[in-house]
């Protein structure tokens, strides 16, 4: 049973989400809210898998409250119904750890088949949203690592690997058994190493260097 938060500023959108899931037997709903500002709390209380979340069009105070969420220790799974699901905003979201992205006006097959995948830890886009990342990760080239350039030591693949798979920098730490901290020193040593600015950027080049398999 995949425990599941629904996050929306619509008393309708709400509604609606909600019984939607009480449709398919493997979703549970926990608990609704009206915003993701305050949507800590509920996160804490509920100890869902899936936040399913309705966001009309991502700002940066809503971004670095997603990170922060996305950081906790059990940190859920987000799912990202969103009027904006494409470009900059969506390379955005995927840099704070959320693992699908949804135009709001998609099927409730989607929808549910997102929710689904996300729990098992896998990363959700659809094909136009994939199309409109794919000029920003090639707006500014940056050359690959040369024989003059560091390669990355086993623990930096390892939180490369994880950074892969959605994961925060407090549940990396907690999966290795090291700090936070340490973790910050690899992702600027892996940044550094890859010529990355952000976390979809490292992993985008590491899958393309052989460095990672997804």
């Amino acid at each position: 049973m995949i425990r599941v938060l629904i996050a929306a500023s619509s008393e309708i959108m709400r509604t609606g989400l909600e019984a939607l899931l009480a449709t398919y037997p493997g979703l549970v709903t926990v608990g609704r809210w009206h915003e993701i500002a305050s949507l800590a709390p509920q996160v804490e209380a509920q100890q869902p898998d899936i936040v399913l979340a309705e966001i009309e069009s991502p700002d940066d105070d809503t971004l670095a409250t997603l990170e922060a969420l996305v950081d906790g220790l059990h940190a859920p799974a987000f799912v990202i119904l969103t009027d904006d699901p494409y470009g900059v905003w969506a390379a955005e979201l995927l840099r704070t750890g959320v693992q699908a992205i949804l135009p709001r006006q998609a099927h409730a097959s989607e929808i549910v088949t997102a929710i689904e995948a996300a729990a098992a830890g896998l990363v959700v886009l659809q094909r136009d949203t994939i199309e409109s990342l794919l000029p920003l990760l090639s707006s500014a080239p940056r050359a690959l690592p040369d024989s003059s350039h560091q390669a990355l030591t086993p623990r930096e693949i390892e939180v490369l690997s994880m950074l892969a798979e959605g994961f925060g920098n407090k549940t990396i730490a907690w999966r290795l058994g090291i700090s936070e901290h340490t973790v910050k020193f690899h992702l600027s040593s892996i940044f550094s190493k890859l010529n990355a600015s952000s976390r979809t950027e490292a992993v985008t080049l590491g899958i393309r260097q052989g460095l990672i398999m997804v």
